[in-house]
């Protein structure tokens, strides 16, 4: 993978908007194919890795792993590991992503309205 250089201008404008934009740092949180889908997912409940992994079966294995790495770092999403053989871990919302289900909700509703027609 190429390093990004931190000092380029384009770095330096990517960090502008994150902080003066609010869009931009919304979507640099849930930006991107699968993250508002496992974010919906997650709504349901807690669910294991296999579970969003049947739920969502277009999404690859690596892709789905990195996603929740990113989505927990983020602070959007609860990784908890029980210290138990096999290895029980259960994904589920952190307050911050349960705050995100309005705007997700939101887009959803956007979206039937635009294939329904109504804003033709």
């Amino acid at each position: 993978m190429t390093a990004i250089k931190v000092s380029s201008t384009i770095q330096e404008n990517k960090q502008y908007a994150l902080e003066k934009c609010p869009v931009t740092f919304v979507m640099e949180k849930i930006g991107g194919y699968w993250k508002p889908i496992i974010l919906w997912h997650l709504s349901e409940g807690n669910k294991r890795y296999s579970e969003l992994k049947r739920a969502i079966p277009a999404v690859t294995e690596k892709v789905l792993i990195q996603h929740l790495k990113q989505l927990e770092a983020d602070g959007l999403v609860i990784r908890e590991a029980k210290p138990v053989v096999p290895p029980f871990v259960t994904y589920r919302l952190s307050s911050a992503g349960e705050g995100l289900l309005p705007v997700i909700e939101a887009m959803a509703a956007w979206a039937f309205k635009v294939k329904d027609g109504e804003y033709s």
